[in-house]
């Protein structure tokens, strides 16, 4: 891909965005017309109001200096606990989640602008300790960066957006240079916790019977027992490396620790979780256990999204939609009205812009001149890609409804606006490449 640019915008990048953002208004028009050709939403005029805004936020965020902003991250940072703190206190409870704050109709998620701010602060901490950044303290340090704003949006709780600060912390962490073995303890712990947070509603609601396994999990006496042989096990492993000198005892104590923390965690989440959000996940597995109720959006995401064919319906001519069979379809399912009107060639087209953005944001990446902007700009990409990926897994069936909305396509000013202001950092890295 030859590099464009005019005035120091980077052409591609700009032109992907607004297609997408225009779209998205489409479509959002769309969700809010029923069978009859009657318009019952104006959610398009508000997010035609927020892109325009919004639009002048990612030229403000463009001209500015990326360096200058590095001064300003534990501010930015800092803020945005506060007002996730306050939000938990004071905020507007909206599809089970307190997580809006603001005054009548005008109300912003802060949760998503966190995300942003964490990738600020965490890239500016990892080239400020990039020598040290092997070493566990440092790690532990970056860690806890991400996982207090994780943890404060979990607790409202919002998993899909609790969710985006993992896979944003691990790429950024990687290319830094941390080690592969921090990263993989991440990963094991997170895939454990999730099979153990799922595994008593998964014996109830999928497998129908009881599982000896599962005891575990539902009966404290041997949950206590097992977390502490663990454990036991991960003490015995810490004396054969300090005693004994045996290295391959460390390897001993380093599973012990995965599991244990797991079987710590899975307490915690199911104590966080509300029962619909654990039954988002069983319904992965089979929608036809609640075909009516929980399973009811995956079943018509997937009619509609298959219902569309090669060349689709037409725009405004899908039926899932204007006959209001697709809840939240201007936010959760925007993909699937795109894919119903559209189709797959649709699909494919938007599968393009996205590829042109995502592209583009990593060939600045490896254009820009300091640690500082490469790792923001790999954590932004990355932030991008996962809201893509989730969201249309959603759509489509292969993975679990977690309110993951498709940046720069879903209706939502916050999102939106996220969105948009990383596309401006990242052009603010481009336009200041030739930093030495």
């Amino acid at each position: 891909m030859r590099e464009r640019s005019v005035l120091g915008v980077d052409i591609f990048l700009i032109v992907s965005t607004v297609v997408l953002v225009t779209i998205g208004i489409l479509f959002i028009y769309s969700s809010g017309v029923t069978s009859t050709g009657y318009s019952f939403s104006q959610e398009w005029i508000r997010q035609l109001v927020w892109a325009s805004v919004g639009m002048l936020i990612l030229v403000g965020v463009s001209i500015l200096d990326y360096a200058r902003i590095r001064d300003w991250t534990p501010y930015i940072y800092g803020a945005t606990v506060l007002i996730l703190l306050g939000t938990l206190l004071f905020g507007r409870v909206v599809n089970g989640a307190r997580s809006w704050i603001g005054i009548g109709e005008f109300g912003v998620q802060p949760s998503e602008f966190a995300k942003v701010a964490m990738i600020l602060l965490l890239a500016s901490y990892l080239d400020q300790r990039r020598a040290a950044i092997r070493k566990p303290a440092t790690f532990a340090v970056a860690l806890a960066i991400a996982g207090l704003p994780m943890g404060l949006v979990l607790l409202q709780p919002d998993l899909g957006t609790a969710l985006v600060f993992i896979p944003v912390f691990m790429v950024m962490a990687f290319v830094a240079g941390t080690r592969p073995s921090y990263l993989f303890f991440i990963l094991g712990t997170g895939v454990l916790l999730a099979m153990f947070s799922v595994l008593p509603a998964w014996e109830q609601f999928v497998r129908g019977e009881q599982v000896a396994l599962v005891r575990v999990f539902t009966e404290s006496g041997l949950f206590a027992l097992v977390l502490g042989a663990f454990m036991a096990v991960g003490i015995i492993g810490l004396l054969g490396v300090f005693v004994l000198k045996r290295r391959y005892f460390g390897w001993v104590t380093y599973g012990a620790s995965i599991v244990s923390a797991a079987l710590l965690g899975s307490v915690g989440v199911r104590q966080v979780l509300k029962d619909y959000q654990l039954m988002r996940l069983i319904i992965f597995l089979d929608p036809n256990i609640d075909p009516r109720g929980a399973g009811w959006n995956i079943i018509q995401s997937v009619t509609a999204v298959g219902s569309g064919g090669i060349a689709g319906k037409g725009w405004l001519a899908g039926t899932q939609s204007h006959l209001q069979y697709l809840p939240q379809q201007s936010t959760d399912f925007i993909f699937s009205i795109l894919a119903e009107e559209w189709g797959f060639i649709g699909a494919l087209g938007i599968f393009a812009a996205y590829t042109v953005l995502l592209v583009r944001g990593l060939i600045i990446c490896g254009k820009a001149k300091d640690n500082f902007a490469v790792y923001v700009g790999v954590g932004l990409v990355t932030m991008i890609f996962f809201h893509l990926a989730v969201n249309v897994g959603m759509a489509i069936g292969i993975m679990p409804i977690t309110g993951i909305p498709l940046f720069l396509l879903s209706y939502g000013g916050s999102s939106l606006w996220t969105a948009l202001i990383s596309i401006g950092l990242l052009m603010s890295i481009y336009h200041h490449r030739y930093r030495y």
